[in-house]
């Protein structure tokens, strides 16, 4: 789950840079640009350690 809105968020922060690179057409600013880029990577964050945590009650450790 954390790992999919990861995505998500990470792409809109990707088109955000592509239209801003091509188009002259970026929809956030650089603060909004910085906050969806760290919602991005704690989601991230968060998804590997629960992966991490899941394998490790797995193994029995």
């Amino acid at each position: 789950m954390f790992l999919a809105a990861s995505i998500i968020v990470f792409v809109v922060y990707f088109a955000n840079v592509v239209l801003g690179a091509l188009a002259n057409n970026a929809f956030l600013g650089d603060v909004g640009e910085m906050l969806v880029l760290f919602v991005a990577t704690v989601l991230f964050v968060v998804a590997i350690l629960q992966k991490e945590a899941a394998r490790k009650n797995k193994n029995g450790s």
